[in-house]
């Protein structure tokens, strides 16, 4: 008994492998495109890597509608094209001279008040730090009222189901019955 290959097993494995080889060899056009890969990214400098920048834009929104911050959204979505154009803008603010208030007060007039992380903490925008607050301690406050109702509510004892009356006395003439019966049992 011989375990070879089939014939038809060996021409399949040899077009297979020829395919293979011959794929690489052919002329189907350029298959490096380097203008694939997106645009070349700018060179990084000190200033893209200074620990007040990156604070700065942790506190301003990104508007390409990630929802995420201009650092980490130009750090981590390198297909964003809104972050590192605001990020240079927070550069040439900053080497302009503003100040980091100045900067985010700039962006404030250029986008509005949805640029920011987090609203200013005044006005009606102190509602939106107290109320969950108050709400949570409120909702605390009544669920223990209601623990303490229903725990004063309840019996302090269950009430007892009266025992079973005891099964009544079998006469001798039955309990000889009994006998007789469990002995005719096999085992």
């Amino acid at each position: 008994m011989t375990h070879g290959v089939s014939r038809r097993d060996f021409f399949m494995l040899a077009i297979g492998a020829a395919g293979a080889v011959l794929q690489d060899t052919t002329s189907v056009g350029r298959v490096y495109d380097p203008d694939r890969a997106g645009r070349a990214q700018a060179p990084v400098t000190a200033a893209d890597n200074d620990k007040n920048v990156q604070a700065l834009e942790k506190r301003l929104r990104c508007s390409c509608g990630c929802g995420l911050d201009i650092y980490t959204c130009r750090t981590t979505d390198f297909t964003c094209t809104y972050s590192p154009a605001l990020h240079q803008q927070v550069l040439r603010m900053l080497g302009d001279g503003k100040t980091e208030q100045e900067v985010i007060d700039a962006f404030v007039a250029q986008y509005g008040q949805v640029v920011l992380m987090s609203p200013p903490r005044r006005g009606f925008n102190l509602l939106g730090y107290f109320v969950p607050g108050v709400v949570l301690v409120i909702a605390a406050l009544g669920l223990v009222w209601m623990l303490r109702r229903w725990t004063r509510e309840s019996p302090a004892a269950a009430p007892t189901m009266p025992a079973a009356p005891p099964p009544p006395d079998a006469s001798p003439a039955e309990l000889e019955r009994l006998r007789d019966e469990l002995d005719r049992l096999p085992g």
